[in-house]
């Protein structure tokens, strides 16, 4: 079934090592381009089915309830919506208030997806959040009592002045808490990222490459010990809440996106909309096309990305079902460059399937280079 993905592209202040399509939140601009969404969801209407709704920004938890209601209601009208479809509503913390959660959560918002990033005030105070250590958990509550069983949260670990220590007081306060997923992401730093500047100026430094390693190794093994089962590379939950719409990206699926910059993948073809929020409201509301790119993938491209999205996940590749629906012995076909990962522990192979190890997982990038022909 499809997942649909709206953009919601307004924050309250741009953090300073953020590559995302956002810009700063304004009320009129805001209300302009919801009506837009709207306008290019009904247009794209036609009632497949689906299983998945995720609002993605910026912050999407800046629009009013009714606003995401009206854009929920929208994809029940232009999709056959399944009854237990999974609806998540990414926010930050200081975002939030009990009324609006309930006004979320009474929307058809099921799943709430908090950007926490750190436990501690200093670290967030580098990387230009709005919101304090103590907010977030003040957030994380409120959710629990506006009736949301579904709750993850994402922290960023390699951070500027981090230390293993201070990383692994973050995940313990996250284990705390107790949500039903987190997502845990090393800091990549774009190259114009401001906070390349500011570390700079700082002083700021980040911890050697090995301590890196030791702050993924050490996370993932205390969320293992307090019950959470890693599903990929970044990411565990409880049982039963992995991220149903993620999923699709990295076990091949189909996807549409709506609103500016917003990316799509349906019967061998993927298009992005234009990036720009007032080009995106014109032409929608023009009936220009919104589609910047289009492109049909090759045989070749659709494998190559079944092949680097599928590693990502604890489970790796199945290489009967590979074979299937590609044609291809992906053992025969890129074994002899795969070997000597094997050999390093960095990979598993056991004739039906082909994962990466935990340790492995820290060197994605060289083992999924090997699929690129």
């Amino acid at each position: 079934m499809l997942g649909l993905y709206l953009h919601i592209p307004f924050c309250s202040a741009i953090c300073n090592y953020c590559n995302f399509n956002r810009g700063l939140f304004q009320p009129a601009l805001k209300e302009r381009y919801v009506t837009a969404l709207l306008t290019e969801i009904a247009r794209a209407a036609d009632g497949a089915p689906a299983d998945t709704i995720f609002f993605g920004g910026g912050t999407p938890s800046l629009l009013e309830p009714a606003e995401i209601a009206t854009i929920i209601r929208a994809c029940r009208i232009a999709w056959a919506l399944a009854p237990d479809a999974e609806i998540t509503l990414e926010a930050n913390p200081e975002t939030v208030t009990p009324e609006r959660l309930s006004g979320f959560r009474e929307a058809g918002v099921n799943r709430l997806s908090y950007g926490v990033q750190s436990f501690r005030d200093d670290e967030l105070a580098r990387l230009s959040r709005l919101h304090s250590s103590g907010r977030a958990v003040e957030a994380f509550h409120m959710a629990r009592g506006a009736g949301f069983d579904n709750i993850s949260l994402d922290l960023m670990m390699w951070l500027p002045q981090q230390s293993v220590s201070h990383w692994l007081e973050s995940v313990d306060e996250l284990i705390e808490l107790g949500p039903d997923h987190a997502s845990m992401y090393l800091l990549e730093l774009y190259p114009n990222a401001p906070l390349r500047d500011e570390m700079a100026r700082g002083q700021w430094s980040l911890a050697p490459d090995d301590d890196a390693a030791e702050m993924y190794l050490t996370g993932l093994a205390r969320m293992d010990a307090a019950g959470y089962v890693q599903y990929e590379i970044s990411n565990v939950a409880r049982a039963g809440r992995h991220s149903r719409h993620n999923m699709k990206y990295w076990m091949d699926g189909e996807w549409l996106g709506f609103g500016c910059g917003a990316h799509s993948t349906r019967a061998g073809t993927r298009w992005k909309n234009v990036s720009s929020t007032e080009d995106y409201i014109t032409a929608t509301m023009n009936g220009q096309s919104i589609a910047a790119e289009v492109r049909a993938l090759s045989s070749q491209e659709r494998l190559e990305d079944a092949l680097f999205t599928g590693l990502r996940l604890n489970a790796g590749l199945d290489l009967a079902v590979m074979n299937d629906r590609y044609k291809v012995d992906v053992w025969s076909e890129y074994g002899g460059e795969l070997q000597s990962f094997a050999d390093q522990g960095i990979l598993s192979y056991d004739g039906r399937s082909l994962r990466l190890t935990r340790a492995g997982m820290l060197l994605a990038h060289e083992v999924m280079a090997v699929f690129i022909r």
